[in-house]
């Protein structure tokens, strides 16, 4: 496969008490509850839209499945930074079947800064590389406060009916995306069928 373009992202500082120390805590806080996301498709409601939000925006808002595709998202045990989701490959599309992982981690900036999500379930995808790094607009400059997880989390599995070879992390597939759609077709679902349903 050949080279992949890569992502980075920052982190927020913590502020400082009265007494001058520093916690590790922010002004923006994080609330809401949500369920972990299992091994399995079998969980359909969490509180996705209850991640860590600004102190002016109301949370706690119950994490609502939209499609046949968004499963499940929610916080790793007590950590409301560290979140993990399960998203369904989209009927007709070559990775319909296949049940994939991500890991969603916030940043103390958030939501001023997207959260980094990533697959942790291997897919053939021109937007998406082996680290399982997201090449998607509202990740990176489109990004906006305004956007919950549920809006990010079914952006995702519209990328995954609709890629854009034209701006891809995995450029070998992008080109056979274009040129050999039947081979590239083949590739993604032998992928899907290998990683992603346990067969």
């Amino acid at each position: 496969m050949s080279s992949e373009r890569s992502a980075t992202g920052g982190r927020g500082r913590g502020r400082r008490s009265r007494g001058g120390q520093t916690n590790g805590t922010t002004d923006n806080g994080v609330g809401g509850e949500g369920e972990v996301a299992t091994n399995g498709p079998s969980t359909s409601s969490t509180a996705a839209d209850s991640a860590p939000t600004p102190p002016a925006k109301t949370s706690g808002k119950n994490f609502k499945p939209t499609g046949t595709s968004l499963k499940s998202a929610g916080p790793k045990g007590d950590n409301m930074y560290e979140w993990v989701s399960t998203i369904l490959g989209p009927p007709g599309s070559v990775y319909e079947g296949g049940v994939f992982f991500l890991d969603i981690h916030f940043s103390s900036d958030y939501p001023f800064k997207p959260p980094k999500v990533t697959f942790r379930t291997r897919i053939y995808h021109c937007n998406i590389n082996s680290q399982g790094v997201i090449c998607l607009d509202i990740l990176k400059d489109n990004w906006s406060p305004a956007l919950t997880i549920s809006k990010v989390l079914l952006s995702i599995c519209s990328l995954l009916t609709d890629c854009n070879p034209a701006d891809p992390l995995v450029g070998s597939i992008a080109t056979q995306y274009v040129q050999n759609r039947t081979e590239h077709d083949r590739m993604a679902r032998q992928w899907t069928k290998r990683f992603a349903t346990g067969l």
